[in-house]
């Protein structure tokens, strides 16, 4: 996937302006593309270049103008066309999976703390997401905003945000009880 089919993707719902993109990219797209607010302008400015999306000048009397983008039809079927090619799979690509695969080597106390902060970082997205999941239901169950939503895309990628950040949340707890135990072990 390139960032150009995750910010498509951003854009389908509404007109949105640079800064309301990456603040969007910042609460949902960002499950599961992270890019930054300048990738996203230099991005923005392809897309229009390519006619995928279009964007136009919106004056403010209090502020500067801004520019508001949307997919056009060409964006519309590049995204059709992305959908319908094979997935390659994803692979783990993590500086803590490597500090732990050395945990024999290195030292338990600083491995741990960082386990231990990754897991309080994995409860605040926890939080964040189960947040968002709730605002897009609304007062409606999940069984029945799943059955009867207008999107449910976003709220499916939020869902699979929950269960990776609440298995990386897990997986650090687990892993940082283990190494406290090994070393309290050696020290006896």
């Amino acid at each position: 996937m390139a960032l150009r089919h995750a910010v498509l993707a951003a854009l389908l719902d509404e007109e949105l302006s640079g800064y309301q993109l990456a603040k969007a990219f910042d609460m949902g797209v960002a499950n599961f593309w992270h890019a930054l607010p300048q990738q996203l302008y230099a991005e923005l400015a392809k897309l229009e270049k390519e006619g995928l999306v279009t964007g136009r000048e919106v004056v403010q009397d209090t502020r500067p103008n801004k520019r508001l983008f949307q997919v056009t039809e060409a964006g519309l079927a590049e995204l059709q066309r992305f959908a319908a090619t094979a997935n390659k799979p994803s692979f783990i690509r993590d500086d803590l999976l490597v500090k732990v695969q050395a945990a024999d080597h290195v030292g338990a106390g600083k491995l741990i703390a960082q386990l231990t902060e990754r897991a309080a970082f994995a409860d605040a997205k926890i939080e964040l997401f189960g947040g968002l999941l709730r605002q897009m239901r609304g007062d409606r169950s999940e069984e029945e905003f799943l059955r009867h939503g207008e999107r449910i895309g976003p709220y499916l990628t939020c869902q699979r945000g929950l269960a990776f950040e609440q298995g990386n949340r897990d997986w650090c707890r687990q892993t940082a009880a283990i190494l406290r135990e090994r070393t309290a072990h050696v020290r006896r």
